[in-house]
């Protein structure tokens, strides 16, 4: 195994999976795969503690998800991996980082899309209450998992259709939002700017409210490392992941920062309540006619986009683990004639990572009402940790890669390497606040258990495969 202080690199082999995506399926993917329930739904819990100033709570966490971002770039762009970050941990901190990263990120994809299932179960059940929720659960992962045993241009198309509306749902709401504030609108005078200030002011809580809507929204920008997972399945890896990542990183702040600035504008601030999309209360404010339907359309949409995509990225990161003998070797089975059309779908790979989506069918036959607050709480702080580790392995990277990359490097982090260390330092101050948070203290312990676990595990088969050798 490759030591991570030798002066280079080994060679990434080939990939055995089908590039059958394209250009469009990864931009598509990069916008669509944050923009989900946490942005419709959760965001009202970042307004509730930060007020106006929630647009700077999510300047702040989406700058720290576009840092994260642009080093997972350059680091994909140059050595493209179906693993992504955790082939990157391996090859800069040894086997024990990319068992961990990798583990650890398949076991919060694998519990959060049983969360999104459990969650568009509730919005379905509400429309047909004659179908149990466990009922939904389980036609969600059969249909899903079938879309994901099939060439992975399927999964790219779901992917393209189910982000170009939730895109375009946003889009119609800003304009809808921009022009109530000017009073463009039919038969309505100018909200303007007076909500931006009164009830409090811009800080109605200070800066902690701003810190505490950081800890509310950080978690909604997770899903941007997929883009650079399916990068691999891509005819140009490389430039794929270096345009996506570009891309969706900028137009994802504008969509999310913009988002909440027409919220705050339009309505007051403690209009807004925890649990209830505040996209729902203005577009009833503005007189959208089935205004709740319309979003609960666009939320059942993005948790079924988000499934979709977890389902894929899951089955492609515990792939990659087995690939480097991290896994069990059964899992590398790849469908059809390999990389040509309709193969190379790694379909144990996608069985093994739906398999908990179909245990969520029992956990919410047994406890429907509980079972979403309990899935959540134990991946509630994975992807801090995993950021965190590919941070670390930039900063181990880099020179290795800008010196061993033919041309130099196709995407670069930005004033390296202090931007790195800012972002592992905002990294660990966030965890610490979140210990201090009560309401965030139980994800951050839970995620601690798993992480440390992980951890052990790594260690000791590191120890293990010493001894052998």
């Amino acid at each position: 195994m490759h030591d991570a202080s030798s002066p280079t690199l080994p060679p990434v082999p080939p990939e055995p999976l089908a590039p059958g995506l394209k250009q469009r399926h990864l931009t598509m993917l990069g916008l669509g795969g944050v923009i989900g329930a946490g942005l419709f739904v959760g965001s009202g819990a970042g307004i509730s503690v930060a007020g106006p100033a929630v647009t700077v709570s999510y300047l702040i966490a989406g700058a720290l998800a576009m840092l994260v971002m642009r080093m997972l770039g350059e680091m994909s762009a140059a050595m493209p991996a179906s693993g992504s970050f955790s082939v990157h941990a391996e090859r800069a901190l040894g086997r024990w980082a990319g068992f961990s990263a990798g583990w650890l990120y398949w076991f919060m994809l694998v519990v959060v899309l049983a969360v999104e299932a459990t969650a568009a179960a509730q919005i379905a059940h509400g429309w047909v209450p004659a179908v149990g929720q466990w009922l939904w659960v389980l036609l969600f992962m059969v249909v899903f998992t079938v879309a994901n045993l099939t060439a992975v241009k399927n999964f790219g198309e779901f992917e393209f259709w189910f982000a170009a509306l939730k895109v375009t749902a946003i889009v119609v709401f800003l304009v809808l939002g921009a022009l109530a504030v000017f009073g463009l609108l039919p038969d309505t005078d100018p909200v303007g700017f007076g909500n931006l200030t009164g009830r409090g002011g811009f800080l109605p809580n200070g800066w902690d409210g701003v810190v505490a809507g950081v800890l509310s929204v950080v978690f909604a920008f997770g899903g941007l490392e997929v883009v650079t997972i399916a990068a691999a399945e891509t005819d140009d890896p490389a430039r794929a992941v270096g345009r996506a990542v570009r891309s969706a990183v900028v137009r994802i702040l504008f969509f999310y920062v913009g988002s909440m600035l027409v919220i705050v504008t339009v309505l007051p601030w403690t209009a807004q309540r925890a649990g209830f999309s505040p996209y729902v209360k203005v577009l009833d404010e503005l007189g959208v006619p089935s205004a709740g339907q319309i979003m609960n359309i666009v939320v059942f949409v993005a948790l079924l986009s988000a499934l979709n995509a977890n389902l894929y990225g899951s089955s492609r990161m515990i792939f990659s683990l087995a690939e480097r003998g991290e896994a069990p070797r059964g899992l590398l089975k790849v469908s059809g004639r390999g990389r040509g059309p309709g193969g190379g779908v790694p379909r144990r790979a996608v069985l093994a990572s739906v398999a908990f989506g179909f245990v969520s069918v029992l956990l919410n036959l047994r406890w429907p009402d509980s079972v979403f607050l309990y899935l959540l709480n134990s991946v509630g702080a994975v992807l801090l940790f995993v950021w965190g580790l590919i941070a670390a392995s930039q900063l181990r990277l880099r020179r290795r890669l800008e010196r061993e990359t033919p041309g130099g490097l196709p995407l670069r982090m930005w004033c390296f390497p202090w931007l790195t260390w800012l972002t592992l330092a905002a990294l660990l101050a966030v965890l610490l606040l979140m210990l201090t948070d009560d309401a965030a203290r139980t994800q951050v312990l839970w995620s601690a258990g798993a992480t440390g676990l992980v951890l052990l595990v790594a260690v000791v088969r590191q120890a293990r495969a010493g001894r052998s050798g």
